[in-house]
C-alpha cells in the first residue's frame, strides 16, 4: 500500500486547518498519516511513499518547528527518498512566497518531484494582535487544501507517481 504522510505546524490554528483538509480528503484515496513536525522524523519520511508539507510562514520565513524537522531529518534520509512526490500548502499573513522557495530548496536537496504548484493560503493578519489570534481558514481555501491531498493521494494509489 503506499502512504501519504502531511507534516505540518501550527501555532495558531491556520496550518493545522489546512494539513487537517488535505488529511480528511486524502484518506479516502490511499492510507494518510498526519503528524505533526515537532512528532516527526526520518522513519515516518522512509515509510511514506509521498509528501505534503504543510507550514506557516513567520517573518518571511518557515516557522522555527518546520525547520526543525527539515534540521532533523535532512541527512538521515538523503539519498533515500528520491523521486517522491511532494507538495506544500503555506499559510501566510501576507505573501508566503520565501517560506514557498525554502521548502522548495529543501524538497531539491532530497531530490523530490513537485508535483503540484504550492497553495499559499493568505490570512491578511498584519497587527501583533491579528498574527498571533487563533486563525479561522476561510471554506473556499478550505477546499482547496482538500482538493490538493486528494489529488496527490489519488495519484499515488494509481502509481501516477
Amino acid at each position: 500500500m503506499t502512504e501519504l504522510l502531511i507534516v505540518y505546524h501550527s501555532k495558531t490554528g491556520g496550518s493545522r486547518q489546512m494539513a487537517e483538509a488535505a488529511a480528511g480528503a486524502a484518506e479516502g484515496e490511499a492510507p494518510t498519516v498526519l503528524k505533526p513536525a515537532a512528532e516527526a522524523g526520518p522513519d515516518d519520511l522512509l515509510r511514506a511513499d509521498g509528501y505534503i508539507f504543510c507550514a506557516p510562514e513567520n517573518l518571511a520565513a518557515i516557522a522555527g518547528v518546520m525547520k526543525d524537522f527539515f534540521d532533523r531529518c535532512y541527512y538521515p534520509v538523503l539519498g533515500r527518498i528520491e523521486a517522491r512526490p511532494y507538495a506544500q500548502m503555506v499559510c501566510a499573513g501576507s505573501d508566503g512566497t520565501n517560506a514557498v522557495r525554502q521548502i522548495a530548496r529543501i524538497a531539491q536537496g532530497w531530490r523530490l518531484r513537485e508535483v503540484q504548484e504550492p497553495l499559499i493560503v493568505c490570512t491578511h493578519a498584519q497587527t501583533p494582535e491579528e498574527i498571533l489570534a487563533e486563525k479561522t481558514i476561510a471554506e473556499a481555501e478550505l477546499a482547496k487544501c482538500r482538493d490538493l491531498g486528494q489529488a496527490l493521494a489519488a495519484g499515488l494509489s494509481m502509481g501516477a507517481f
